[in-house]
């Protein structure tokens, strides 16, 4: 029997920039759709459950998971050709990107940064080597190359020492005993403010929400859980975080498999999820805490559940208080849960189907990618 096709283990920066495409959203819905695909492959989802998901053909799936893991997060960015030939030699596009990413100040120009106008304005007057290209070609030719405008950001590299240990764990668990794994994690915070969207409406004549609003009503968080093995998602919301608030929600899971057989849940380093009466009626009720590694949270199978919760709830809304805004949340839950598996679902594919790949994928966890120093 053929292995299951899934994502090679992620790096922590792979692994967070999913979860930030996933959760905050894309200017490019196909690099939202494929962030979700990989994030949801990472967390032990199969393809079929994935193409349900995000409502695309389990071939496509396939893939974008199979491309990922030959050439990393690039497998994002569609590939788009055609055009008339190039007009630059490819040492001229080698010293426009070299350029590019050179401080303007290290080439006697009065500013830090380039523009795209400052930059072929530039290049028309290199001294023997001058390069007449227009604005709209030098931004394609610093895209095809990699070459995009950034803001410094900072990152954060896992310390934690049983880093390894931990996503193995996870992985094996997910492998092995999918019908037995569930997740936790709180999502939020849930404030009450009109909040933008995206929407069918006339051409010119988009929907508008109000951009004021008063802050009375104060935040909650929805205390998620999902089952990996029955592909559901229920959770209820809470004015904060608290060892109570997730100690019921292991109790629910719990419930969800009231055999008395061992279960697994996996959850985040959060100190309330953590508490040593947590881990003592754990273990008294059979229940195993996989916990991510520290800055890892993108482990969670739960993480790319959150993002259609997020599209289809939150965006585009105006709930006038906490109440409505749980009522059409948990009524997003219900809608989700009851179409997993709906036919209609499933046929909501693409008009092209994918070239299936020859080529066998990587096996999930089967080659460590080097640590970042």
């Amino acid at each position: 029997m053929a292995e299951p096709v899934r994502v090679r283990r992620l790096t922590d920066q792979e692994g967070r920039k999913l979860q930030q495409i996933v959760r905050r959203g894309s200017t490019s819905s196909v690099r939202y759709r494929r962030a979700m695909m990989l994030l949801a492959s990472a967390g032990g989802n199969t393809v079929p459950v994935i193409a349900r998901l995000v409502a695309a053909d389990e071939d496509t799936v396939r893939e974008v998971i199979h491309r990922f893991n030959e050439i990393g997060l690039a497998a994002l960015d569609p590939q788009w050709a055609g055009g008339r030939p190039r007009l630059l030699s490819p040492d001229d596009e080698t010293f426009v990107v070299a350029t590019a990413a050179t401080r303007p100040a290290k080439l006697g120009q009065p500013f830090t940064r380039w523009s795209i106008r400052k930059l072929a304005a530039y290049l028309r007057k290199v001294p023997g080597r001058t390069i007449s290209i227009s604005r709209e070609a030098l931004r394609c030719l610093l895209a095809r190359h990699g070459v995009t405008f950034q803001r410094t950001r900072t990152w954060k590299e896992s310390t934690d020492p049983d880093y390894d240990a931990k996503l193995e764990r996870i992985e094996h668990v997910l492998r092995h005993f999918p019908g037995r794994v569930f997740a936790f994690d709180e999502f939020g915070p849930l404030g009450i403010r009109p909040t933008g969207g995206a929407g069918w409406a006339r051409k010119g004549r988009p929907d508008r929400l109000p951009a004021t609003y008063r802050r009375t009503h104060g935040i909650t968080y929805f205390h998620g859980c999902y089952s990996v093995g029955d592909d559901t998602l229920w959770g209820i919301n809470r004015r904060r975080k608290g060892i109570d608030h997730t100690w019921a929600a292991l109790r629910s899971i719990r419930a969800a498999r009231p055999d008395g057989a061992p279960i697994y849940v996996i959850l985040d380093n959060l100190s309330a999820h953590k508490n040593w009466r947590i881990r003592t009626w754990a273990r008294k009720n059979k229940v195993e805490l996989c916990f991510t590694p520290t800055y890892a949270s993108w482990a969670n199978p739960i993480e790319a559940h959150f993002g259609p919760l997020r599209q289809f709830t939150i965006a585009g809304s105006d709930h006038p208080n906490h109440v409505v805004q749980t009522r059409a949340l948990h009524a997003y839950l219900r809608w989700r849960n009851a179409n997993a598996r709906h036919p209609d679902v499933l046929a909501a594919q693409r008009r092209e189907r994918a070239r299936v790949r020859s080529e066998k994928g990587i096996r999930f966890g089967g080659r460590l990618l080097p640590r970042a120093a």
